[in-house]
C-alpha cells in the first residue's frame, strides 16, 4: 500500500476553477493512477486536509500514482509518496492513536412498502458521534473515554460539497471531519478499514481513516 500527498495549488486561478466539486477531485485522483482504467480498476481512498492554512490531498492506493498526474492541481514538485506497510506493520492490538476520520454520515429510512429504504444525511453533531461511536466496533476500534465516561473525540469541521455527475442533477453530500483517540480492539478488522475506509461516498472523499501514536 501507498499513501501519497499533494498540496492543491490554492494560488492558481485556473486550477481552482476546475475544482469546483468532488467529481473534479475525483477525476483527478483516478487520473493519477492511468495504468488502471476500466471497469476492474481499484477503488483509490482519498481526503483534502487543511494544515497551516494550506490545503493537501491524501490518497491511500495499492499502487504508486504517477506524481506528474498527481502534481496536475498541485503546487508543483508537491506530490510525494511513500510505502505505507512498515507502518500498517507496526499497528499493534491494544494500542491508542490520536485520529482523524472525513466520513459521511448517513442513516437509512425504510417506508411502508419499501424494500431497502433511502439514505439520509445525520445533520446534528450529536447524530453524528453517534453514527461514529455505533460503527467503531464493526471497524475494529473503540473510541476511548476519559474517567467520566465521556467519548474523547469531536467533530473539526462540516460541510456540504457539491458533486455534479454527468447528465445528472447537482447534489450535496454531507461530509463530517472528527478527531479524537482511539483504541485498537481487532487489529484485522482495524487494518483492513485503514486501507479500505468506513462509511459511504468513498470515491468522493469520504472515508479515510488516519492515525497517529499516543505519545507517552
Amino acid at each position: 500500500m501507498y499513501l501519497s500527498r499533494v498540496e492543491i495549488d490554492q494560488g492558481n486561478r485556473q486550477k481552482l476553477k476546475d475544482l469546483t466539486h468532488l467529481g473534479a477531485y475525483h477525476s483527478w485522483v483516478e487520473n493519477s493512477f492511468p495504468e488502471k482504467f476500466g471497469q476492474d480498476r481499484p477503488r483509490h481512498l482519498w481526503r483534502i486536509d487543511t494544515l497551516r492554512h494550506k490545503r493537501y490531498l491524501l490518497v491511500v492506493s495499492a499502487e504508486k500514482p504517477n506524481l506528474n498526474l498527481l502534481d496536475k492541481y498541485g503546487v508543483p514538485g508537491t506530490a510525494e509518496t511513500k510505502n505505507y506497510d512498515p507502518f500498517l506493520e507496526k499497528v499493534k492490538q491494544n494500542m491508542i492513536y490520536n485520529f482523524r476520520l472525513t466520513a459521511n454520515p448517513v442513516h437509512r429510512v425504510t417506508q411502508p412498502g419499501q424494500k431497502n429504504g433511502k439514505l439520509y444525511p445525520h445533520i446534528t453533531i450529536e447524530k453524528q458521534k453517534e453514527w461514529l461511536i455505533n460503527r467503531a466496533k464493526n471497524c475494529g476500534f473503540e473510541i476511548i473515554k476519559d474517567e467520566s465516561g465521556i467519548y474523547q473525540f469531536d467533530v473539526v469541521s462540516r460541510d456540504w460539497p457539491l458533486l455534479l455527475h454527468k447528465g445528472t442533477k447537482r447534489v450535496r453530500l454531507s461530509r463530517v471531519s472528527f478527531e479524537g483517540q482511539l483504541k485498537v480492539v481487532d487489529l484485522k478488522l482495524f487494518k483492513q478499514h485503514l486501507i479500505s475506509g468506513i462509511g459511504k461516498e468513498k470515491a468522493y472523499g469520504m472515508g479515510m481513516l488516519t492515525i497517529i501514536p499516543v505519545r507517552a
